[in-house]
């Protein structure tokens, strides 16, 4: 799933590509991917791009007084050309949900917004307003606001009795890290990914808020400016524990290991975050009892 650095790379990208450029064409060719009616999503063909901007995992195409926002999920992406084809996609077929065609002074350039899989997330809105949409109204602070700071981290953390991967995970409570991040955000920090919210102390806090910027800070530097189609790569290549079970920590060389569950899992080091103790794997803990 695209997070923050991912998101905040296509948004700039979109918007350096795309900003004075002319929707001419947009095709919703799986309709279970719109999710608003008014303003129909065809009042878009004919207005000018005014900039493109990120809200947590959202993208935000802002034609002045109508934007096009979407939410590529788990399994979303753009595929971006500089050479859009001219035929009408059929509905409902193949991997493409949507596709927007723009004119600008260099010519003709377009995406579509692709989702691989059976389980479609894929979401895009018409709206007025960017903060019509459900998901971005309810965002927590983005972690690189003004306001969200360590004391702002510290209150968020003492009101709260969940895990602290789940919570860093919570959109509601911090915008644009998902699984990835967190894993790394929590490997970087030294804390396990079972500890309660509230249990940590201020020195703690303050270790984590430095690994949030630290982390999410260097993804970002790396996926600013790049194309779409290397985004992927970047993520992956920067990466210390998530995706990366049963590899050497690069930080002391323990053994990463896993926590699966019923549709996602999480990566860490013993040695770096649980004082060497093995988490239970939720698939195989029944044979540990």
């Amino acid at each position: 799933m695209p997070e923050l650095p991912e998101v905040a790379g296509l948004a700039g990208f979109l918007d350096e590509q795309l900003r004075d450029s002319v929707v001419t064409r947009l095709q919703i060719v799986s309709f279970a991917v719109l999710k608003t009616a008014d303003p129909p999503f065809t009042s878009l063909e004919g207005r000018t791009v005014a900039g493109v901007q990120r809200f947590g995992k959202f993208i935000s195409i802002d034609t002045g007084g109508i934007s096009f926002v979407f939410h590529l999920a788990r399994a979303g992406w753009i595929r971006f050309t500089d050479s859009p084809a001219d035929g009408q996609l059929r509905m409902g077929k193949g991997h493409i949900a949507a596709r927007l065609v723009f004119t600008g002074a260099d010519g003709p350039r377009g995406f579509d917004l692709t989702e691989a899989g059976t389980k479609k997330s894929l979401a895009v809105y018409a709206v007025r307003d960017p903060r019509d949409v459900p998901g971005i109204a309810s965002l927590g602070p983005d972690p690189f606001s003004e306001k969200f700071d360590v004391d702002a981290l510290a209150a968020i953390l003492a009101g709260s009795s969940q895990q602290i991967k789940g919570l860093l995970r919570s959109q509601g409570v911090i915008a644009g890290i998902g699984n990835a991040y967190s894993d790394e955000i929590l490997h970087a920090a030294r804390i396990s990914p079972f500890a309660t919210a509230k249990s940590l102390d201020r020195d703690t806090v303050q270790v984590l808020y430095d690994a949030i910027h630290d982390v999410l800070g260097t993804a970002l530097a790396e996926a600013s400016g790049k194309p779409p189609k290397d985004l992927k790569d970047v993520k992956r290549s920067h990466m210390r524990v998530h995706a990366r079970t049963g590899q050497p920590c690069p930080v002391c060389g323990d053994t990463v290991r896993e926590v699966s569950f019923a549709d996602t899992a999480l990566q860490y080091c013993p040695t770096c975050q649980t004082k060497g103790k093995i988490l239970a794997d939720r698939r195989t803990s029944r044979f540990l009892k």
